[in-house]
């Protein structure tokens, strides 16, 4: 059996949404799933002053956070960020940052590995920051999937080939049906992961 994690960073629910439709799909394949989110960062002034952000962290408060345990006991990972400024959230980028010790004895080599992003607008850096996250995978010696163009359903989610993507409204929701491409991506995550694998 697979063991798929779905680590993501989350400031309002929609990297979340994404993490949790993750989960059901990568279960669907046959997987064994751990969501996990990564640390906070951001002042507690920050999350205190935005009601949508502070009635997130209230509702994830018992979601476990991601460890280097967690990247090593996985066959596969899915990222989940949102975008800042066209990159990777402060938080998630941090938390790769602090992989240095699995990545120098090798035991990030061989992980498969796909990623999915949000942001404000559809031309907001989401494919800039899936990208920008890919870059670190390389470094690890990872092997990326992306969704690229493997199922007609991906169009009506917009189409990202790097991974999916998807844009929030001002009244905080998704403007983008991804559901069916998320779970498709994590599908694929699981199907490579077995090939490589061998089984």
């Amino acid at each position: 059996m697979v063991k798929l994690a779905v680590i993501y960073y989350s400031s309002t629910g929609i990297n979340y949404q994404l993490a949790k439709w993750a989960e059901e799909g990568g279960k669907e394949a046959g997987a064994e799933v751990r969501v996990v989110k990564v640390p906070e960062l951001a002042p507690e002034a920050a999350i205190e002053s935005n009601p949508g952000w502070k009635a997130h962290v209230e509702e994830t408060k018992d979601v476990p956070e991601a460890k280097s345990d967690d990247i090593e006991w996985a066959d596969a990972i899915i990222f989940s960020t949102p975008t800042r400024f066209g990159n990777v959230a402060s938080q998630m980028k941090q938390f790769l940052d602090t992989q240095g010790g699995l990545w120098a004895s090798g035991k990030t080599v061989n992980k498969v590995v796909s990623a999915m992003t949000s942001a404000q607008n559809p031309h907001g850096g989401q494919e800039a920051t899936v990208l920008a996250l890919y870059t670190s995978m390389m470094h690890w010696g990872a092997i990326i999937v992306p969704p690229g163009y493997t199922d007609p359903l991906l169009f009506a989610a917009g189409g990202n080939p790097y991974g999916t993507s998807v844009s929030q409204g001002q009244d905080g929701k998704m403007v983008e049906d991804v559901q069916a491409a998320v779970k498709h991506q994590a599908k694929r995550t699981v199907e490579i992961a077995k090939k490589v694998a061998g089984s």
